[in-house]
Formats: structure tokens, sequence, C-alpha cells
């Protein structure tokens, strides 16, 4: 490789065709090589240092400190929450703007789901959001599922719906490659996609809408026995994502409805803003939907003798749900494979759901007060806000310090890109440490005066808890590596 110089000469010029360069070698591929290494060598004992476009400030942020927090919306307290604080945007009835604030925690909040499908061999695709009605017909939910399916027709007059799943599109493109062998089986695919629901009364947000982020998986196996093994493997899977939320829940058994099978379970974030009712025991472990349970007695629902059962009714949330299809399906659309004898058979389904943008709203309601935030640590948009002191004498010392902290804790695994500094310097520190607490950071950083002292004292505020601690830089750092970010 050799580096050229271009040169442009008053007494060259005249020998040359107006405008055109004279290019003259200027270096040798070893003096390159040398420059080159030079550089790397400088450029690593000097780093670049971080600029305002990487560090990411408070007054950058898409949200209006500005606006007055409701007294009553009459609403959940999640949906109010998320408005004030413009996690999310309303747009009409039933359908929403993910803020950039929800749009990270969702994106988190996605990053677990995958690493909890792909744990099991889920494989991620894409389906169309139009479904055909002819698919629909076909498994008879076209009438079964009435006015909630959004329909339209095309310029050609081909009648199309807004899937709200994807049972029969899934299945139809399983059967478009049947028989497929036994040894392709099991085979888990999911999508994580907006879906639609024609939602007669629309309310509490992201919690009942009409458009909204959905998982669901459709399992396909040689039989029932097989089947039901990977039901169980993905319904634990499905646990474990809520276990890494780390927000209680509860799973029941639940009702098929128009999805249809013979087996279904869900989970549930218990919640008064909740429109399913739970009949749990803690005696005997019941743990069902009341619509399970309709007509039959409690010593009927309960394993034990009536004076020691401890039936409880709860609400719930549901943000998730499994079942087991069998061959409703593959039987309809012909989605078969072939056994070791060679013989066709019909592959048995499941299917599972996990309701993305509910799972987000529904974590916050839970953990949440009238009007603080409180994100589940694992899924907040950011884990650290960072306050320096207000304008005025030494400002320009704090506001270097927060800075220097910005970078320190990004510069950490688990923290990179997860450090915002509240540069409203015009504002007191205690009315910054309220909007942090109210927008839920989980950890509140304010530089008091004792942050210049020797030592630095750094006051910690951790959201959820409400704790206070004075910690040095380097407890500091050693608190932030324990924080599990995705």
């Amino acid at each position: 490789m050799l580096v050229f110089r271009t040169i442009r000469s008053p007494q060259l010029c005249r020998h040359m065709r107006k405008g055109r360069d004279i290019v003259v070698v200027n270096e040798t591929i070893s003096q390159a090589r040398n420059i080159s290494s030079d550089a790397q060598e400088k450029s690593a004992r000097s780093p670049a240092p971080a600029s305002r476009t990487r560090r990411r400030y408070v007054s950058k942020l898409y949200q209006n400190f500005g606006k007055l927090q409701p007294e009553d919306l009459g609403v959940c307290k999640s949906y109010k929450l998320m408005l004030y604080n413009e996690i999310i945007g309303a747009c009409y009835p039933g359908a929403f703007h993910l803020l950039p604030l929800g749009q990270r925690a969702m994106e988190k909040l996605v990053r677990i789901i995958d690493q909890e499908m792909e744990a099991v061999g889920g494989q991620k695709i894409s389906m169309p959001t139009l479904a055909p009605d002819t698919l629909w017909k076909a498994s008879g939910r076209w009438e079964s599922t009435g006015k909630e399916l959004f329909s339209l027709h095309d310029r050609h007059e081909n009648q199309f719906c807004l899937g709200p799943t994807h049972e029969e599109l899934i299945t139809s493109l399983v059967a478009s490659h049947s028989p497929v062998s036994f040894q392709q089986l099991p085979q888990l695919l999911y999508q994580i996609t907006r879906k639609f629901r024609d939602e007669m009364s629309p309310k509490h947000g992201l919690l009942r809408g009409r458009e909204f982020e959905m998982k669901d998986m459709y399992t396909f196996d040689t039989n029932e026995e097989t089947a039901m093994e990977t039901y169980h493997t993905v319904c634990d899977a499905y646990s474990n994502v809520f276990d890494r939320i780390r927000v209680p829940y509860e799973k029941v058994r639940g009702s098929t409805g128009n999805i249809g099978g013979s087996l279904s379970h869900e989970f549930h974030y218990v919640a008064e803003a909740g429109e399913d009712r739970l009949l749990l025991c803690l005696r005997c472990g019941l743990q069902v939907n009341q619509e399970m349970a309709e007509g039959t007695s409690q010593e009927d629902l309960c394993q034990g003798s009536r004076e020691h059962c401890q039936l409880t009714e709860s609400k719930g949330i549901e943000v998730g749900h499994c079942f087991y299809l069998g061959t409703k399906y593959s039987s309809v659309f012909n989605a078969t494979y072939t056994d070791d004898a060679e013989n066709i058979r019909p592959i048995h389904m499941g299917c599972f759901g996990l309701g993305v943008t509910r799972i987000l709203q529904a974590a916050i309601e839970v953990l949440s007060k009238e009007r603080q935030l409180r994100w589940p640590s694992s899924i907040a948009p950011y884990q650290v806000c960072i306050i320096p002191q207000k304008e005025g004498y030494q400002a320009d010392l704090y506001f270097r310090l927060a800075e220097e902290l910005s970078d320190q804790l990004s510069g950490m695994p688990n923290m990179a890109g997860e450090v915002v500094i509240d540069d409203r310097t015009k504002f007191t520190i205690g009315r910054r440490i309220y909007e942090a607490s109210r927008i839920g950071y989980p950890f509140v950083i304010a530089l008091g005066k004792k942050a210049l002292a020797d030592p630095c004292q750094l006051e910690v505020i951790n959201t959820a808890t409400e704790e206070t601690q004075f910690l040095s830089r380097e407890q500091l750092m050693d608190l932030m590596s324990t924080v599990v970010t995705v």
C-alpha cells in the first residue's frame, strides 16, 4: 500500500490541462506502517474525551417537566403515571405512542424474552400482519371472534383481518412444507410484533388497547406426550421471564376460550386494576381463574378440607397465556409429519403468548405509588440519574464531577448506556431529586457539598427502598457492579 499526497503547483499546472492534479508518491509501505503504529500507540495512551453526544442529559430527554399531574383521571395509577411522565402519549382511544423512555424499557423486556426463548430452542420469525379471511374461515375463528376482529378489503375486494393472533398463518406455513420428517420436530417458532383487537371499550392505557405488542410462540411436536413436554418447557421459560422481571406473579389454570385446545395456564400480576378474578388457596396450592370454577363448590375446588382451606379471591392482570392445542389447527390445514415407519400423521401444537406492552404497564401498576412511578430494575429505561449542584459557587466543579462519574459508570460492562445527568442546574437539587424519584430511576446520585470533600461522599438514593447512603467513589462503583441489566 502506498500513501499519496496531492499537490497543486503553479509551475507544473502550465504543463497540464486546467484542473488536473499531480499525484506524487509521498511515503513507502514501511513508513506508512510506522506512522499507523505510532498513531495507534498514541491513541491507546490518550483515549478520546467523552463528548456530550455520548453522555446522556436530562435536558435532551423527550419529557415535559412543566406538566402538572392531574388529581384524578378516573383511571388506574399506572396509566396516569405513564401519561404524566411521558412514557406513553395518547393518540386516539385505544392507541398510544410509545415515547423514548417507554421504548427503551420495552426493548429491554424484549431482550429478556428473546434470551429465555432462545434458551429453550425458540427460533424468531416475523409473519404478515394481514391475514386472508380464507384461513380464518377455515379454522372457524372468523365467525367466533366476532366484532373484535379488525377486517378490511383490498382494491380487488379480497378480505383480510389484522391478526390478533397467528395460529392460522403459522399452521398454513408449516403445512406448506408438510409432511415434514419426525426428525425435524419439535419446532418452536415465535415472533414479537404488533397485534390488533377492536375493543368495545378500550381503557387503562396499554392494559387494554386496540393496538398492542405481543410475543406469540407456536410449537410443533409428533404426539401428545412430547407436545406436553414442550408445553411445560415453555411454561417454565415464561416463569423465568417473570422471575427476571422481579414482580410477584401468579400462574393459574385458565380457560382455552376462542383459541381452543384442551389445556391452558395463565400468568397474572395481582392488582386492583385487573379484570380477571383469581382463586388462590394458600393451603392446598389451588390457583385457578374464577371463570374455570363457575358452578363448582369450594369443597370441590380445594384439595383439603373446608375448615383448613384458605381460599382467597384476588384481581389479576393477565400478562401471559399458554395453550395446548393438540391437532385443532393442524388437522384443518393439513400440517403433518412422517414417523419412523413413513406413516403420515397430524402435528400436535401448542401456542404461547406474552403481552409485552401489557407487562410493561402492569409491572408499573404493581410497583408504583400514586405519584411516583416505579420500574422493575431490570427494565428501567436508565439505572442512574446523577444530579450536580445548582448554578452558583463551584458549580462547574460539581458538573465536571458528574460527567466524570457518568464516564466511569458507563465504562462498566453492566452500566453502559444506563446513566443520565440532570443538567438542569437552574433548579435546586431538591426539586431534581423529587422529579428523578417521580420518574423512577432506580438510583439517584446527588452531588451535595460533601461530594467535593476529601474523602468524597456521594449521596446515593435507592428509590425502590427509599434508602439513602453516603458512599465514596469506590463504594459507589462496588454497588453499581451488582446491578443486573440486560
